[in-house]
């Protein structure tokens, strides 16, 4: 993962032939007309330039070249052309930034730098804080909806820890919806692509009187889905969404503006479904030696083939062959019958925005209230035999979030403007509940018991009795001159299998977790103007934040009791620990049992955390900023919001059950950053080196059968590969050599070049080197690194390439004097390899790509009317999102995956007045 090899440098000369130049500090470069405070700035700016970029970085207007931090402007006129629709999408214009979705959308992460919140829990806040309009969303997967129309997005890199809203660890993205004007206006569009897309927007825009506006906005999308499910006959990842957004600003005086926004949005859409990795994407999807997972394979067969031993007990049980044959991206899928991914999704909020301006001094108050329900039912394991599934209706994996923000600014200059302060406090309530469904299917029982038999003699499974044994119990009962294999055991161990057959359609018939999080900060921004050219920029902040949980449980697998009668006595029999183990295990997969059924559990945690910035910067030149940074970021701590945590099943013990086992610490970060910024009037660049150190990264992965969730931490001590065993006792470090586990570091370059009126070239390069130290611990009092997670010292995180690269070329010639003008853009992301999975197994990997997108079309004079040819994903490149374990499907684990986008093309029809 660490060498860049010669198919690497093919990736980016493609790349560079398609375009030249690559995108990120002036997507902004079209931007929409500014307000009065902005002209003001614009006057005042110290670059010698009509296209001064505005942005809210530091909690207060400021020209983008003035701004000494790490932050990409992206305008509303460029994330139309580029097609941006969602957060996804802003992939294809901000090289550090990735946003990738796994089984249901709404777990959809963000990731800065190569740092983000991983996994399916929402029990994890989210690394990279997502905020409309200065609202924040509690969720970063709670922005994969439509937008509607856009002024623009600020993406802000690295730790932000001292100004408003809530912390985050790695960055920030800052969305701003198109506002309401003062002049009647209006518009519409219809989309028409492949796979039956239409797409309907619309708008109004109008004064009523001479201090309101008012504007709504509509976007209705529709499509088929990108997975045929052959078994069902339905289309899977389809979309059916829509938006209403409406907005009211007033303005009484020259000095108040009060802006109110309410919106509506829905999904009603199936996902997500996945295939099976194949060794013709991933080269290590292979048996390895031992059908030992995490050790490297070397050649060898696919393991989805029948070398695999596995593999036959899932045809045995009825797969279709073809689903394990076929290629990764054939996007044909074999589930069980009757199983669907149908999910529904609802979101809507207010919210006001308040600036009044007094003397020297500004006030700022935005209030924010918003509630979200998502639930999703699934073929949980990703198979046509029944292992797993949530049926459709209101507990399918569901979560619903209500949040209520309240934040206040105030901002003014003080000692004859050498003072720029600002000062400003913090509130948010989030009230989450989640609720689940999760049971074993039809053919959990005897699959798992097929385990069983393989492990014992593969030459005796027989998937098509219940125990996987039938007839050839014999061979157990008989053997050892009829001692039996396991000598007095054996009737126990056949009864503990014949228990484990009856594991069928069973689990849970209701969980709910629900977490109140109270979120309180104080804070300070300061910019004081040492010379006329060195600014020091002082920030601090408090936070106090307190999480109430509490867990109600309801379950009827009575038979992981039985199997808990029947077998624990083998647990203190060396020779039988481990099979008697085994049957417990799978009879109680992630604490699946009927000893919970009626148990409710609570806790709460309360922390405090001090955060904040210090940066010197200094101006050279009008045209020139060089600064230097040290930031210290937080991302508040919490509860694994998953029954599996609260012990191993062979250990558990409903009557002892400690609500303290689902704990996690809190993330921290320490950054330290260097950059210079040049803006001219043509053209202009900006680099940032930067050097991140977290402890107590938070990390979430799947192991084929449950979630984990453990801090991770480095040793200063040499383990002696301990951590890198399968031994979840060794590996210890003392806790004064606790140090952080991982490490990113790198440089950002982005550019921009507009050498006519009328085209505009962009490029951005991020090499970040994202990855764990060598000698890794769990929690910070130095406890061992936990096995499932052995791969991961010294390697990069996932989701993490070293070298990703972005780029625009927008050019809207006019067309002779008739007042018509073309367009044609165009704009391309490439990315380094990196391994998709979090635990960094071999056969997760994903080779290095290129993502080309462009539109072409003409536009009607003052842009009345236009007609556009576009496409995305030009060139229909195949490439994953995430890799995982498939469920359940060991000893040697398979490989599912969740597919990125194929091409889509269409055709837009746009009017305005």
């Amino acid at each position: 993962m660490r060498q860049f090899g010669l198919r690497h440098q093919c990736a980016f000369g493609a790349l560079a032939c398609a375009l030249a130049l690559t995108p990120a500090i002036a997507q902004a470069q079209d931007t929409t007309t500014a307000s009065s405070e902005d002209a003001d700035l614009i006057d005042n700016a110290d670059i010698d330039s009509g296209n001064v970029i505005i942005v809210r970085a530091q909690g207060r207007d400021q020209a983008l070249s003035d701004v000494p931090v790490a932050v990409s402007a992206v305008s509303g006129e460029m994330l139309e052309k580029s097609g941006v629709s969602d957060i996804r999408d802003l992939n294809q214009v901000a090289p550090s930034l990735l946003v990738s979705s796994t089984g249901n959308e709404a777990n959809g992460s963000a990731r800065i730098r190569g740092i983000g919140t991983v996994g399916d829990n929402p029990g994890l806040e989210s690394s990279v804080a997502v905020f409309v309009d200065g609202v924040y969303r509690s969720r970063s997967g709670n922005a994969l909806s439509e937008l509607g129309p856009l002024d623009r997005v600020e993406i802000l890199r690295g730790p932000q820890g001292t100004l408003g809203g809530r912390n985050s660890s790695a960055g920030l993205i800052n969305i701003y919806t198109a506002p309401p004007e003062f002049e009647f206006s209006g518009y519409g569009a219809f989309t028409y692509g492949n796979y039956d897309a239409i797409k309907v927007e619309g708008g109004i825009n109008a004064p009523l009187g001479d201090t309101v506006a008012a504007r709504i906005d509509g976007v209705y999308f529709e499509r088929d889905g990108f997975y045929n499910d052959v078994v069902n006959d339905v289309r899977i990842n389809d979309r059916d969404r829509y938006l209403v957004r409406g907005q009211l600003l007033f303005e009484p005086t020259s000095d108040l503006s009060i802006r109110l926004v309410g919106d509506y949005s829905k999904k009603d859409e199936a996902c997500c479904a996945a295939t099976f990795v194949q060794p013709e994407f991933a080269p290590l999807a292979r048996v390895s030696p031992g059908l030992d997972s995490f050790a490297r394979p070397n050649g060898g067969p696919a393991l989805t083939s029948t070398d695999n031993p596995i593999v036959p007990i899932l045809l045995g049980l009825g797969q279709d062959p073809r689903a394990l044959t076929q290629s990764t991206f054939n996007r044909d899928i074999y589930v069980t019958p009757g199983r669907t991914y149908q999910g529904e999704t609802e979101d809507w909020g207010i919210s006001g925005e308040v600036n009044w301006d007094f003397g020297d001094v500004t006030l700022t108050s935005i209030t924010g209230y918003r509630q979200y329900s998502n639930t999703q039912a699934s073929d949980t394991d990703y198979t046509q035999v029944d292992l797993l599934y949530r049926a459709p209706g209101p507990d399918a994996g569901a979560r619903e979030f209500k949040t209520f923000t309240q934040e206040l600014r105030l901002n003014g200059t003080a000692f004859n403007d050498t003072l720029d302060w600002l000062v400003g406090a913090y509130y948010a309530n989030e009230k989450l509940e989640t609720r689940d469904n999760l049971r074993f299917g039809n053919d959990y029982g005897t699959f798992a018991n097929c385990r069983i038999v393989l492990a014992i003699n593969p030459a005796l499974a027989n998937p098509s009795a219940d125990n996987c044994l039938g007839a050839n119990v014999a061979a157990l009962t008989g053997a050892n001159g009829g001692a039996g294999a396991f000598g007095v055991a054996t009737p126990l161990i056949i009864a503990g299998m014949n228990n484990l057959a009856q594991v069928r359609d069973i689990g849970s018939t209701g969980d709910r977790y629900n977490q109140t999080s109270e979120n309180f900060a104080v804070f300070t921004h300061n910019i004081v103007h040492v010379t006329d050219t060195v600014d020091l920029t002082l920030g601090l902040r408090y936070t106090n934040e307190t999480k109430d949980f509490r867990a109600a449980f309801s379950n009827d697998n009575v038979f992981c009791p039985q199997s808990r009668a029947l077998l624990d006595g083998l647990l203190s029999v060396p020779s039988l620990a481990g099979l008697a183990g085994g049957l417990i295990s799978l009879s109680c997969q992630g604490n699946s049992t009927a000893e919970l059924d009626g148990v409710t559990l609570a806790d709460t945690r309360d922390e405090d955390e001090f955060t904040g910035t210090a940066i010197l910067s200094w101006k050279p030149d009008p045209d020139w900023l060089v600064y230097g940074s040290f930031s210290k970021g937080y991302k508040a701590g919490g509860f694994n919001l998953d029954r599996s945590a609260l012990a191993v099943p062979v250990a558990f013990d409903a009557a002892t059950l400690n609500p303290t086992a689902l704990q996690f610490d809190a993330e921290t970060v320490d950054a330290f950053e260097v950059g210079v910024k040049y803006a001219a009037r043509d053209w202009g660049f900006s680099i940032a080196g930067f050097r991140q150190e977290f402890s107590n990264f938070q990390l979430n992965t799947f192991n084929g059968s449950v979630f984990l969730v453990q801090n991770i931490n480095g040793c200063d001590s040499d383990l002696g590969g301990a951590d890198r065993d399968a031994d979840g006792t060794t590996g210890a470090c003392a806790a004064d050599n606790v140090a952080p586990g991982v490490i990113a570091q790198g440089f950002e370059f982005e550019a921009s070049l507009s050498p006519i009126r009328d085209l505009t070239m962009t490029m951005g390069v991020t090499y970040s080197d994202t990855s764990y130290e060598d000698n890794l611990v769990g929690q910070d009092n130095g406890s061992p690194l936990d096995p499932a997670l052995r791969l991961l010292p010294g390697d990069n995180l996932s989701n993490a390439p070293e070298v990703t690269a972005t780029a625009s070329l927008s050019w809207t010639p006019p067309i002779g004097n008739s007042g018509l003008s073309g367009l044609f853009f165009i704009n391309a992301r490439t990315t380094d390899d990196y391994n998709t999975g979090s635990d960094l197994l071999h056969g997760k990997e994903q080779d290095a790509y290129t993502i080309v997108n462009g539109r072409i079309g003409i536009t009607g004079p003052d842009r009345r009317w236009g007609v556009e040819l576009w496409a995305n994903n030009l060139f229909d490149v195949d490439y994953t999102q995430v890799a995982f374990n498939t469920p359940f499907v060991a000893p040697q684990q398979t490989y599912s995956a969740f597919l990125a986008e194929p091409r889509t093309y269409g055709i837009t029809v746009r009017a305005g007045f």
